[in-house]
């Protein structure tokens, strides 16, 4: 059975994973009785509730020619589409030899995919382009296909990568074709594209065993599982190997106790694997990503493709409040510790620093989403955490001057809100780079804008545009330092107090601003209730409650105090809220909103100390 390796490409919401749902179902991996859940590729709890995919997990399908010729199987690694889980593409890229570019036919070429589209070009991988949701009312298909040229060209594509086939293809309805006006048939054309256009890979079987590791996850009953692709040679079941770091040092001896290979969504076991074939590993302990695995005659490690460093950190703290420990079981610094190191082990584009004090940890990633996953991740598995708020990490040029990273920031907007979306993101020093018609009447506008000046941006850019603008970040460059970039305007209200929230009280609050907690809520001192109208901080009594007497009021009966429900905020919106002096207090059922020092004396010489300074 011959053998093709290929990633699937494509921007957030852009269908690849239902058309990978129906690649399985045309090549037989689905009996014709068998239930499948939709988007079956996204088997994390998180991808499946916010319909994005996070992790990169590779699967296979067994494909034969309706004319009876050999059958071939097709490894596909399904890819995440945002930036934020770049990591995770940048290494599983190194496995494939084609990849296939998915893109909707009304948005068109979009940041992530200029981004991932990028880094497999510059390996020479060449792409296979797929005009996906082509019977949409507003398709543009023959603008989208110029717009996908322009896209290779500026991303320096060769002449053969440029020499690219094309299908138009509804992954929903399970067809695909190279007529631009098909509406219906099956993905054969596809399955036929892929065999035909992406080169078998030419590995030596007979060179001594070697193996990149590229994603790592652990079994509980296999311990550490390595994935990868076999390089060269073949692996037996039992068969003593050792692993490499970059430099040739042998990291630890061992043997391949199971070969796991990849059957549509499940791992079988196999008692041998050949170059090209995309294997899971088990049987080492300490190996991990960007090792190599390898016969034990082989001294040389297999280049390791470079990652792109952090550039955004938040402090995870020990939760620190009076509520701490009512509502998780982890709570500890050493299960933090343990948790973040091991979460950085598998995860490259995640650095772990521990903190002077021992109790926090300085966490590094590419965005803000993908910290706040890792946060959601942890709460759900019983961890209570006190999380600070972002902080891009600066450089330095070779003249020793500050630099900072900055994003390339692409809105689609009604025309109506694009003034002011182009005055908040001037105030956030952000440039205009573009701007121009785009599909529904909407209105394109593309900004190069420091990562420092986007954090907390998301909330209000929604508020300004009433919901309807779509927001694209990707990560550009290092560039000049921006100097003082002007944060939340807005105060907040703050308990003076420990106790439960009444409605007597919370009711004249509101003339104050936007309260975040409701009637009979637990309450401690320094803890954020609300948001005030003006731009300082302001200390209230959200525990007062009405002196009751025996005396009637004189209408016949009280007034009923009726409340506006509370503003309550997501995981995301509350990290992107807080200031610097601000913390987000995560459980499993609770995330509340705080101010660093409890203590109105402490807040009063920590702020007193930072004018100093």
């Amino acid at each position: 059975m011959s053998l093709r390796n290929v990633a699937i490409i494509a921007h957030v919401d852009h269908g690849k994973t239902t058309l990978v749902d129906q690649l399985f179902r045309q090549s037989g991996t689905f009996r014709d009785n068998q239930r499948v859940e939709e988007r079956a590729m996204d088997s994390n709890d998180l991808e499946k509730e916010r319909g994005i995919t996070i992790l990169a997990k590779p699967t296979s399908v067994d494909w034969t020619p309706p004319n009876g010729g050999e059958s071939v199987r097709i490894n596909i690694v399904d890819t995440p589409g945002h930036a934020d889980f770049g990591g995770e593409v940048e290494r599983i890229l190194s496995m494939v030899d084609g990849v296939v570019l998915l893109v909707d036919s009304s948005e068109g070429a979009m940041p992530q995919t200029k981004f991932v589209t990028g880094k497999a070009l510059a390996l020479g991988l060449k792409p296979i382009v797929v005009v996906n949701k082509v019977d949409r009312p507003d398709a543009r298909i023959q603008e989208v296909l110029d717009e996908v040229f322009d896209l290779f060209v500026s991303l320096d594509a060769n002449d053969e990568q440029l020499d690219f086939p094309v299908l138009y293809a509804s992954g929903r309805n399970g067809y695909a074709s190279t007529d631009m006006d098909a509406r219906e048939g099956t993905l054969i054309p596809m399955f036929e594209t892929i065999v035909n256009h992406v080169p078998p890979p030419n590995l030596d079987v007979d060179a001594p065993f070697t193996f990149l590791v590229t994603l790592l996850d652990r079994d509980n009953f296999l311990g550490r599982i390595l994935t990868g692709r076999v390089n060269s040679g073949t692996v037996k079941t039992n068969q003593p190997i050792h692993a490499l770091d970059n430099d040739g040092n042998v990291v630890e001896t061992g043997r391949a106790s199971k070969i796991l290979s990849f059957r549509g969504l499940d791992r079988v076991p196999v008692d041998e694997a050949k170059a090209g074939d995309i294997i899971s590993l088990a049987g080492l302990t300490v190996a991990t990503v960007a090792n190599t695995i390898a016969d034990t005659s082989v001294t040389e490690a297999l280049h390791a493709q470079p990652i792109d460093p952090p550039t955004l950190s938040m402090r995870f703290a020990v939760n620190d409040s009076p509520m701490a420990g009512r509502e998780g079981s982890k709570v500890t610094s050493r299960m933090i510790r343990d948790r973040l190191f091991r979460e950085a082990e598998s995860n490259v584009a995640v650095k772990v620093t521990e903190a002077a004090d021992r109790d926090s940890y300085e966490v590094a990633g590419r965005g803000e989403l993908q910290l706040g996953v890792l946060i959601e991740t942890m709460r759900r598995e019983g961890f209570e955490l006190g999380i600070s708020r972002p902080r891009v990490l600066f450089g330095e040029d070779e003249n020793g001057k500050r630099t900072e990273p900055y994003e390339t920031v692409i809105i689609d907007v009604d025309e109506e809100h694009s003034g002011t979306v182009v005055e908040k993101m001037n105030l956030r020093k952000a440039e205009l780079t573009d701007m121009r018609p785009s599909t529904g009447g909407k209105t394109r506008i593309t900004f190069s804008a420091p990562s420092r000046g986007m954090i907390g941006y998301h909330g209000e850019f929604l508020s300004d545009t009433r919901g309807t603008g779509i927001m694209n970040r990707l990560f550009e460059r290092y560039g000049p330092h921006k100097g003082n970039i002007e944060g939340r305007k807005n105060g907040v209200l703050i308990s003076n107090g420990a106790g439960e929230a009444q409605s007597y009280a919370l009711g004249p609050l509101e003339d104050r601003g936007i309260l975040f907690v409701g009637h009979g809520e637990a309450l401690y001192e320094g803890m954020i209730i609300g948001e005030n109208a003006k731009t300082d901080d302001l200390e209230v009594n959200p525990m007062k409650a009405k002196q009751l007497t025996n005396f009637r009021a004189s209408g016949g009966k009280d007034d009923a105090i009726r409340l506006t429900p509370p503003k309550k905020m997501t995981l995301e919106q509350a990290i992107a809220y807080i200031d610097d002096d601000e913390m987000v207090e995560v459980t499993p059922k609770s995330i509340r909103l705080r101010k660093r020092h409890l203590d109105p004396n402490e807040r009063k010489r920590a702020a007193r100390s930072k004018e100093a300074a």
